[in-house]
């Protein structure tokens, strides 16, 4: 009798312990980003000096609980920092306009992130090995950390998110700015300078673009470039709104039960500083539709037949969220959206090398050379 007690109360400690040390990690789980949130939003509104790297990595750090290492992560965007300024001083540009020092920041993060390059320590000479596409879970479906900044700097190998993400963490961390831009499925570069105006950089194979290869996916409606939806050159306050997307699309990795609340409040937040981000405006259309879908669990409504919609509806919170989504879903459309096919998305990707000759500005790459 007494070894049974033993065994229950052990038993209920356990599940006490479970219980608790449960609600813990998911409070400070919700506290983590929250503070990410708060970082973002104060940089927003002025309250807090813009820094993109911080804001990245605050979003990182969420997922990871306050797990990330950022001091070593601050360490590597420092090597990185110092190395361009070293091949800045050590290379001359055959540009010669008026903004050849931007242009040549501009050159030296692109040489790091996309050339191997000769570097002399003491009296040898070794080989640095630019970063890399990694073709695996591209879209972050089976790990979301393959979309990371972090990622990237620690295995080198990263992705049409993290690198033109990291690229703009090295021409801020050196005094320049560089514009984010949408694609179909896509991140990429766009700069303006005074010898070409508006030009791309893609990371992912190293190339610099012309707009007929954005064209050439068959994905980018005219009324979505009209829009601004694809081939902006982003602020720095429309960037952030990308932050704010990642932490919100963490947040339902960390939380995948979660009510949508805190999903709803960060992407209406990113939508308020740039409303026709798309990605942003379908995570919110698909929140809703989670919500709506739990209404027809709660209410023993499996199927989505028109009958149980329609018995759903009588609920209020219900018939909001069914009108709130015709008309997200519709806007969406009407702003010239349209989803890529990612099987269809690689192709495009791979056809830039491929067809290299068609679609790259050599004059640029020219320029960008001693």
């Amino acid at each position: 009798m007494k070894r049974y007690l033993k065994y229950k109360t052990v038993f209920l400690l356990t599940l006490l312990f479970l219980w608790f040390g449960t609600g813990t990690i998911r409070a400070q789980g919700n506290q983590f980003y929250n503070d990410a949130y708060q970082t973002i939003d104060n940089m927003l509104n002025d309250k807090q000096q813009y820094s993109f790297k911080e804001a990245v990595f605050s979003v990182e750090s969420a997922y990871f609980q306050g797990k990330l290492d950022t001091v070593q992560l601050n360490n590597q965007v420092r090597f990185l920092t110092r190395f361009a300024k070293a091949i800045i001083a050590n290379r001359e540009l055959t540009y010669k306009q008026s903004d050849k020092d931007k242009v040549s920041k501009y050159a030296a993060v692109y040489s790091i992130m996309c050339q191997s390059l000769p570097i002399a320590v003491k009296d040898t000479v070794i080989q640095y090995k630019p970063f890399n596409y990694d073709f695996k879970d591209v879209f972050g479906h089976n790990d979301i950390t393959n979309l990371f900044v972090s990622k990237l700097l620690m295995t080198k190998e990263g992705n049409c998110n993290s690198m033109p993400y990291l690229y703009k963490i090295l021409a801020e961390e050196l005094g320049v700015n560089a514009n984010l831009a949408l694609a179909p499925n896509h991140v990429y570069i766009k700069h303006q300078i005074k010898s070409d105006g508006w030009y791309n950089t893609e990371l992912t194979s190293g190339v610099f673009p012309r707009d007929s290869w954005l064209m050439a996916s068959g994905y980018i409606h005219l009324d979505a470039i009209k829009n601004g939806v694809f081939m902006k050159a982003l602020n720095n306050k429309e960037s952030l709104a990308l932050c704010l997307f990642d932490l919100a699309q963490a947040y339902n990795r960390n939380f995948p039960d979660n009510d949508g609340e805190f999903v709803l409040k960060t992407i209406s937040r990113a939508l308020e500083v740039y409303p026709n981000f798309a990605k942003a405006l379908i995570l919110k259309a698909e929140t809703h539709k989670e919500q709506f879908e739990k209404l027809m669990d709660k209410q023993n409504l499996s199927s989505t037949t028109p009958e149980n919609i329609k018995k759903v509806q009588q609920d209020p919170k219900a018939k909001e969220l069914m009108k709130l989504m015709t008309k997200e879903y519709t806007h969406i459309y009407e702003m010239g959206y349209r989803q890529m096919p990612e099987e269809m998305y690689l192709d495009w990707l791979v056809s830039l090398k491929t067809e290299r000759e068609k679609y790259e500005n050599k004059k640029l790459l020219n320029n960008f050379t001693k």
